[in-house]
């Protein structure tokens, strides 16, 4: 490198050759301010090697003639993470693909950089997409499914980007070199995404979920004066998702601004949105495409509430359990109402809710008392 050139590319720290070219374990930061860490022979890099990129992220493998081979981590910025197959420095063959926590986002295979063939797209609740892209590497076509969280139950027909258009119950049956299988009912009905607005719940109100239909039923709640509440169908393991939470999106602003009474069937999605089950939806005869708004409170719940990205219903709150329950057992969820009192008012809550609480408060510390 001639130091007086005013074009100075690349700055090498290591041993060079007789050609002033990197030869051997060398750093070498270019005008991008990219830099790579790895051996070079006669100027080119041969050996492992570590690109580390201006925006956070890196590239680490092994290098042939100048370019990755084989095997090769990418870490995107965020921590994310894809494990790929380079031919010549572009990604060919099969890869993997991690979100920042760890979790499979997506498995399948590379052409010349681009997603191609059967691949899977995971969400992190453990649902996914899966089928053969479009030559823009996009979830687009009539022979694709979204697979629920129980590996088998299915929705498969068109899709378009990963976006649910029409499809029908189906169920995976098999899978042979990540290629799966499927078999349609054929007396489905059609699902189609469907999500909710601020004012309409649902297009079908009484479709019901095919994967929730499986897991839920509703009954006469065994808490006193909770009407409804909702009830295990089949034994399940802790950690298995049984139903979700659809309804109306409206804003944290609006819940706040009216009466408790009518916040009865009103979840936090995020910052933005609330989701709500209103009058008249809260009978089932009225709505029934999705259930969660019907297990009720408990303060020892054997459920809670999480994220879930629903074909039909787009990004909703799903009922998880956190312990296994067995056939016919309520299944009860804490609705995390704020306890700490605001002024003299006692907490933000309907007065079931607080009356529980004194009960529960009550019995905790009667516990405590026997316990010293």
């Amino acid at each position: 490198m001639d130091s007086d050139d005013d074009n100075v590319e690349e700055v090498v720290e290591g041993p060079l050759d007789d050609d002033e070219l990197p030869h051997g374990f060398c750093t070498v930061t270019y005008s991008s301010s990219d830099r790579f860490e790895g051996h070079f022979v006669h100027g080119e890099k041969n050996g492992k090697g570590k690109f580390f990129f201006f925006d956070g992220s890196t590239l680490e493998g092994f290098y042939v003639d100048d370019a990755l081979q084989g095997q090769g981590v990418y870490t995107y910025e965020d921590g994310g993470v894809l494990h790929g197959t380079y031919m010549d420095g572009e990604l060919n063959g099969p890869a993997q693909e991690f979100d920042p926590e760890g979790r499979l986002i997506f498995k399948g295979q590379y052409r010349d950089n681009m997603r191609c063939g059967i691949c899977w797209i995971y969400y992190p609740d453990r649902g996914c997409v899966v089928g053969e892209v479009n030559e823009d590497g996009e979830m687009t076509g009539k022979a694709v499914a979204y697979v629920y969280p129980d590996g088998h139950t299915a929705l498969y027909g068109s899709f378009v980007d990963g976006e649910l258009i029409e499809a029908r119950l189906a169920m995976l049956t098999d899978q042979e070199n990540g290629r799966p299988h499927f078999t349609v009912q054929p007396d489905s009905p059609v699902y189609s995404y469907d999500k909710s607005t601020s004012s309409c719940i649902a297009s079908h109100k009484t479709l019901l979920d095919p994967y929730e239909s499986q897991r839920v039923y509703v009954g006469q709640s065994l808490i006193s004066g909770a009407g409804e509440g909702l009830f295990a169908k089949i034994d399940a393991d802790a950690d298995t998702i049984m139903a979700f939470y659809n309804g109306v999106r409206i804003t944290h602003s609006e819940v706040d601004a009216r009466d408790w009474s009518m916040n009865g069937n009103t979840i936090s999605l995020d910052e933005e949105t609330v989701i709500d089950v209103p009058e008249p939806f809260n009978h089932t005869e009225n709505y029934c495409a999705s259930l969660g708004h019907k297990a009720n409170h408990s303060f020892t719940p054997n459920c809670k509430y999480d994220p879930f990205v629903h074909p039909r219903f787009g990004p909703i709150k799903c009922i998880r359990t956190i312990r296994a329950v067995q056939k016919d057992e309520e299944l009860t969820v804490a609705y995390g109402y704020d306890h700490e009192p605001s002024g003299k008012s006692g907490p933000e809550a309907p007065d079931w809710y607080k009356q529980e609480l004194r009960e529960f408060q009550e019995r905790e510390a009667e516990t405590r008392a026997k316990d010293s």
